[in-house]
């Protein structure tokens, strides 16, 4: 017999997880998860630092590559994408960060009814387990952990003071809404653990009898009769592709990347490029797979005059052996905490920005790349990002082959706006690199060096030397039937079908400002929520229905 199930979720990833759980909670419906991955058994995804180690694990890793960028010297740029349980929170950089208030509240502005501030804040707050003393913006009881790192660290304290010589006030809570500030992020980690949402949200339910978690299974498309998503096509590994079914419905939850794929792979997209791949259109949607935006990076490197740093920890065998022993007796150390302890939320261009416009990364380590192997030398990173980057991108269908990666096109600084803010943000990482007490500890800027100082040269660098901080956002964005370019509704069903929605990072109109993990979880958390009181709201109806006839 085919197998069938209320809800089938495509991606078992920070929002997958979350769903799963919600949806399977109540015990009345079937849910099924499924994943083109392998469950998150590798020791690295658990320690904390390990992302170091799954940043390139073809594994656990999608590792797309984008095309080559004009905007950025024809620069082709390695993009990871969880592929595991627990998706990108199981080999992300852990920081706990929501977002500006006012990121939601253009969301709501947009047309996007429910989607403010005050009313995302509730599901920000039942998403959470924070360490710091209640608030009304904080959730005590969740099932994630927001953690405050438990020691200081001589450069990260050097970093906030010489931020806060420049002007900028210290914070120990970027989530209440108003970022501006310096000071140490909060990690997703427990008792110096990661807590992907695999281990937050699905490990409680996975013996669930109503739940099923397929992992090592590729989905191929979405499976339609009388305009309905019925189910889905997939194949196990080598196996035959096979179907199954939903009673209720289909949600796509595979990334920023993976669910326009899906989509357009279903017939749901721009029709001309559907019927260009041979596929035929389910729905001509012309906003899938365009809206793309990320957060460039650019990492100021610097050579320390103390060897204080993870690269004097992680140069030899005695000190990798000292922090590993320090991590399996006490769960502390620098393996259970990652890499960027430090950071701020800022303004590059402050006559512009009606809030920070730029984030912070600091970093007691340093390498040529994100994962990459450390420096000789005892050396820390300074990165910085633009929040909210005018420039956009878009993706392109190269195969009808699943497993065949999109062509992507970030266009990173493709607006005189995105540019500007670079150099200034830039010109403001130098300024408080060279303030004491942080100036104090740094003998030399490794990266791009203290030569390169004219607008055209920092341009240069940033379009040499600028990479992806892992982010990529609005693919198949919410909004109002009247935009052209919107994918799904409010609620996050896809236009002009019935039974299919999308639920992750995609769906964002405008990337939130700071890391993108925790508002996709709380996503998840909101949308779940408006699934079981619609399905509760038909169920009442049919019954009430029923006793009249």
């Amino acid at each position: 017999m085919q197998e069938h199930y209320d809800y089938i979720i495509v991606g078992a990833g920070s929002a997958g997880c979350v769903l799963a759980n919600r949806l399977s909670e109540n015990g009345k419906y079937t849910v099924c998860l499924i994943e083109a991955g392998p469950a998150d058994k590798n020791m690295w995804i658990h320690i904390p630092i390990g992302y170091g180690k799954t940043m390139f694990n073809k594994e656990l890793n999608w590792g797309f590559e984008t095309e080559a960028d004009p905007h950025m010297n024809q620069r082709q740029f390695y993009w990871p994408r969880g592929k595991t349980l627990g998706g990108c929170s199981s080999i992300n950089g852990l920081i706990f960060i929501r977002g500006q208030k006012e990121d939601y509240d253009r969301w709501g502005n947009l047309g996007n009814k429910g989607w403010s501030w005050d009313e995302c804040l509730p599901y920000f707050r039942k998403l959470e387990n924070n360490d710091l003393p209640a608030s009304d913006t904080r959730g005590k009881e969740g099932p994630l952990s927001a953690t405050s790192i438990p020691a200081n660290h001589e450069l990260v304290d050097a970093f906030i003071n010489s931020a806060q010589a420049e002007g900028i006030p210290r914070t120990n809570d970027f989530n209440s809404g108003d970022q501006f500030g310096v000071g140490y992020y909060q990690l997703t980690t427990k008792s110096g653990l990661r807590q992907s949402t695999a281990v937050a949200y699905l490990r409680p339910a996975q013996q669930r009898p109503n739940l099923t978690i397929k992992t090592e299974h590729l989905v191929h498309r979405v499976l339609f009769e009388n305009n309905k998503a019925v189910g889905i096509e997939l194949s196990h590994k080598q196996d035959a592709k096979k179907t199954i079914r939903a009673n209720k419905e289909v949600i796509l939850s595979a990334g920023a990347i993976q669910s326009p794929q899906l989509l357009l792979l279903s017939g749901i997209g721009p029709a001309e490029q559907l019927l260009k791949m041979g596929i035929s259109v389910q729905k001509n949607l012309q906003g899938v797979a365009e809206n793309l935006q990320d957060h460039l990076q650019l990492r100021l490197i610097y050579e320390v005059a103390k060897p204080i740093t993870n690269n004097d920890q992680l140069r030899n065998i005695w000190g990798k052996s000292k922090i590993g022993l320090q991590w399996l007796l006490t769960r502390s150390g620098p393996l259970a905490i990652g890499i960027n302890q430090g950071g701020a939320f800022c303004y590059a261009l402050p006559d512009e920005a009606k809030t920070p416009d730029v984030q912070f990364h600091f970093g007691t380590l340093s390498a040529d790349q994100a994962g990459g192997q450390v420096h000789p030398f005892s050396g820390c990173t300074i990165s910085v990002c633009q929040l909210r980057p005018e420039s956009r991108g878009y993706m392109r269908l190269k195969s009808t082959d699943p497993s065949q990666a999109m062509a992507i096109h970030p266009n990173y600084l493709s607006t005189d706006l995105d540019r500007r803010t670079a150099i200034a943000s830039v010109r403001l990482a130098r300024r408080i690199a060279s303030t004491g007490p942080l100036g104090d500890l740094l003998v030399r800027e490794y990266r791009p060096g203290l030569d390169q100082d004219s607008d055209e040269q920092i341009l240069e660098f940033c379009r040499n030397y600028g990479a992806t901080i892992f982010h990529p956002s609005g693919t198949a964005k919410m909004g109002v039937a009247s935009d052209e370019m919107a994918v799904v509704d409010e609620k996050l069903r896809v236009y002009g079908v019935e039974g299919l929605r999308v639920v992750d990072a995609s769906i964002m109109p405008t990337l939130v400002s700071g890391n993108t993990n925790v508002p996709v979880v709380m996503i998840a958390e909101k949308v779940a929520e408006m699934i079981l009181e619609e399905h509760k709201k038909q169920e009442t109806h049919s019954s009430e229905y029923d006793a009249v006839a």
